[in-house]
This record gives C-alpha cells, structure tokens and sequence, in this order.
C-alpha cells in the first residue's frame, strides 16, 4: 500500500498556561475534586505541548490567565475562529461564563474586527470542528443545538450537527479530530460517542475515517490537533499511533496527564487562529 505524503502548514494557536489550575468542582465525568492537582507538573506538561508547536514551526500566542477561572487552560472552549472571523463562545456552566469575556477582550485587543457575541450556548471549538468546507458541530451536553444555525449564518459555510450520547465524550473534540483540513475527507474518531444517526452521517461524508477503539477514545486520543502532517495527542492513546502512520501522518505522543483531570488534553489546550 503507497502511503500518501502529507504535508504540515503553519498554523497560529492561542493557548493560556494552566497558572491558576485546579479542580474544586466537577461538570463532566472526568472530573474528581477529591483528586489532587499537581500544579508544577501541570505547567511543565503544558509547556511541553506549547514548546512543541513552536518547535515545528507554529506561532502561539498565549492569554493572560485569571485566577478565578481554572479552566482557561482549556483555550479551545472560549471561542470559534476561521477566516479571520471569530465567533465567541457562551458557556452552559456558571463556573466558565467568565472565560467567554477574557477570550473576546483578547480578540478585541489584538486588532480583530468581526467578532460575534453569541446568542446562544456554543462552547467553541469544544463542538465546533473545521473541514475545508464545513463545521462539524456537536450538541447533547454543552452546545445547544441552536447554536448551529447561528454559526452557519455568522460563517457562512455548511454546519453538519453531530449528536453526543455517552458522557465522557462531553464535547464533539473528545470523539473527533480533523486530521487535514485542507478537504473534507480526513478525520479520525470515535463511533460509540454519537446517535445511530449521527454514525450514520458520519460513516457517509467519511468512508475512509480511521476509526479509533474504545480503549484510545477513553485515553482521550481523539483530542487531538494536527498540523496535515504532524497529530499530538495523548501518549496513552497506543492504538492511533500505527495506524496514523499507515496514512501518511507523523503521530507525536504528549503527556497531559494533570490536564486530564479537568477533562481536557491536547485540543482542548489549543484555540486555532484560521486567518
């Protein structure tokens, strides 16, 4: 089998350091406030995945972390950025509502123009994933299904909703990653997590997704970010790694482990800026 050549673009991130991490309250399974945080090794392990990006290539810009919100480590919730346009998030959970206001102001600050309040409950690229041509948009725990056509119209492109079912897969990057977004076809994910009829969706836009186990979506292995080359995901996800390599990707396995017990990994810690 010829395995096709892939090829890595520059891409801008915006990630926020994990200063004020903790788990004093709990809005998915995977968070256990009885649990210990390891605040040093949190930062080192987020240091690691940022100094990673940098090293192949990508320009990260980071947002100033408040101390009453420990969740902005996860910078991909706080909003939904592609041509430049960014629509910003508005959090299901009280304890995040705040987050929605830090990432804006940190648009507004840096010269972006068209940036969407929105009206309805959306949680960033938590649920919203980007395809050459569309969005794939979760909803079942955290987006409101509302949210897509507010989207659709704000970016003017196709918004396919995807229905979440098993609660450890609380956000659509938890059961699925865009593997190039340079067309409609590569992406990776996890079956169990959707409705009968999202799989169904899913199995007819992609034929050929690689199609991850239960063990490695329990890893968290599908919050995962790729470059169209490179894909850093949790090391733990064994099971992804083989196979991303059979299509032409470079699988770079990172250790989150601290972040993890928010409930987040590698996507989670990474906001894209699409120019």
């Amino acid at each position: 089998m010829r395995t096709t050549v892939r090829r890595a673009t520059a891409r801008r991130y915006l990630m926020c350091p994990p200063t004020y991490f903790k788990v004093t309250y709990s809005i998915n399974p995977w968070m256990d406030p009885a649990k210990p945080v390891d605040l040093r090794l949190a930062l080192a392990q987020w240091e690691d995945l940022r100094d990673r990006y940098r090293a192949l290539g990508h320009t990260v810009a980071e947002l100033e972390p408040r101390r009453d919100l420990p969740d902005m480590v996860y910078a991909a919730n706080g909003a939904t950025v592609v041509e430049g346009r960014i629509l910003g998030a508005r959090f299901a959970h009280a304890e995040r509502t705040g987050e929605a206001v830090a990432h804006r102001e940190w648009f507004h600050t840096h010269g972006y123009t068209d940036v969407r309040e929105p009206e309805h409950i959306n949680e960033g690229e938590g649920d919203f994933a980007v395809t050459s041509s569309w969005l794939l948009a979760g909803r079942g725990f955290r987006s409101s299904p509302l949210s897509h056509p507010e989207a659709q119209e704000f970016f003017g492109r196709p918004v396919i909703g995807l229905d979440l079912v098993d609660p450890r897969y609380y956000h659509l990057d938890t059961a699925l990653c865009v593997l190039d977004d340079s067309t409609d076809t590569e992406v990776m994910y996890y079956p169990g997590a959707f409705s009968p009829g999202s799989r169904a969706v899913l199995e007819r836009l992609f034929p050929d997704a690689l199609i991850a186990t239960e063990a490695d979506a329990a890893a968290l292995g599908l919050n995962a970010v790729s470059d169209g080359r490179h894909v850093l995901l949790p090391q733990a996800a064994v099971g992804l790694f083989e196979p991303l390599r059979q299509r032409g990707y470079e699988p770079i396995g990172m250790d989150l482990s601290e972040l993890l017990k928010g409930g987040g990994s590698v996507k989670c810690c990474t906001q894209e800026l699409r120019a």
